[in-house]
């Protein structure tokens, strides 16, 4: 209900005729306690906010970290083909060589025995 302020006639200078109104109402406003609750409600929503949002950031460094570890693992793979090509290569040429086929082919006379 509307606070309402009765005020006499002396008091108001105002006559008692017949369609006006007698009762002065006031404004109502929000009070001290209300605009701080309102500010730190305000002020927790976005705060909520700021963390959310960081969070985010948190989860997507996450990511790239696991992108970077599996693109760390994969150059390591590829080092390790490449030298294992090299060797499979360089054993082909070998054998195919004009060197190597000057070669005599070794075998064993036998074992020093004590």
């Amino acid at each position: 209900m509307l606070n309402q302020t009765y005020v006499t006639r002396r008091a108001s200078g105002v006559s008692f005729v017949r369609g006006r109104n007698t009762v002065r109402y006031t404004k109502r406003s929000l009070g001290s306690i209300s605009q701080i609750v309102i500010i730190s409600l305000i002020t927790l929503v976005f705060g909520l906010i700021y963390v959310a949002e960081g969070t985010k950031a948190t989860s997507f460094d996450y990511q790239i970290s696991a992108v970077e570890s599996e693109i760390s693992e994969m150059t390591a793979r590829r080092d390790d083909l490449a030298v294992e090509k090299a060797r499979l290569t360089s054993i082909a040429t070998a054998k195919n060589s004009t060197v190597a086929a000057n070669m005599e082919t070794s075998t064993v006379t036998g074992y020093a025995t004590e």
